[in-house]
This record gives C-alpha cells, structure tokens and sequence, in this order.
C-alpha cells in the first residue's frame, strides 16, 4: 500500500467521495454532515491523503489545521472493498504521525453519535482519542461526536 498526497483529481477518489458524503447524508440532517467537499479538501489549511494499493484506491483521509497547535481529522473513509484490511488504522497512523511533525499538541475529530460510527468511535479510541466537548467552530449536535487525543 502507497499513500500519495491529494489526487483529488482521481475518478477513483471522487467516488469515494460521492460516496462518503451520501453515507454521511443517510444518517444526519445536513446541517449535521460536516465532512468536506472536493474544494474544502483543496483549501491550503487541509492536507489531503488517499491509499493506493496498486492502481486502486484503498481509502482517503485529511488533516485540517485549526491552528498552529490543534489539528482535525476529516474525510476518513475505506473504500468497500477494503474494509478490515488495516487501511483506516494506516491511514490514522499516518495522519497521527503527520500531526507529531507540525508539532500539534492536539488532535480532534468530530464523526457521528449514531451506531453506525461505532466501528469508527472504537478506532479512534484504540489510538487514544476520547470523547471531548465541540471545538472549532462546531456547536452541540445530537448527531455528532467530538473526540480528542493530546500528542
């Protein structure tokens, strides 16, 4: 597996996308679906990452900097049919990593409250991130989680 910065021009990526983003609508109201369009991706506060293995798209993730010490995970997703094949616990290392090198002192991420999320809300757990209250600019929603983790 090979992690390349951005492609967002990808077909491959795009679909993901699309696809991230109805799975998003399916469970929230849209004034609660806060993942980023292909433009907000490509906002120079945003570093996009997608997961190759070979010539196909294993899955996607971004980092967002909030500040010159805080940082937010965006656009986690695994394409179908890599699931359970270690591609988001890469992807989140990755993102992780990336954020230690900025020099963040935090890490936060807002993902959904329902049981949908759960498999998520448990990933982010296994890397230390625990439930926190809104940050950014993000306010109380019932369909959201707030996470956090102090690097």
């Amino acid at each position: 597996m090979q992690i390349k910065v951005g492609q967002l021009c990808s077909e491959q990526v795009l679909a993901l996308l699309k696809a991230h983003h109805e799975d998003m609508a399916s469970h929230s109201p849209p004034e609660s679906v806060h993942a980023l369009d292909v433009s907000g991706l490509e906002a120079e506060d945003v570093t996009f990452w997608s997961l190759w293995c070979e010539d196909e798209l294993a899955g996607c993730g971004a980092l967002k900097q909030l500040d010159s010490r805080h940082g937010e995970i965006k656009s986690m997703r695994t394409s179908s049919h890599f699931l359970r094949q270690g591609v988001a616990q890469t992807l989140l290392a990755h993102i992780i990593s990336e954020a230690r090198a900025r020099g963040y002192q935090r890490l936060s991420l807002e993902t959904g409250s329902m049981a949908a999320f759960i498999p998520a809300r448990k990933l982010y757990e296994q890397f230390g991130f625990i439930e926190c209250q809104p940050f950014g600019d993000y306010k109380q929603d019932p369909y959201s989680s707030f996470m956090s983790k102090m690097l």
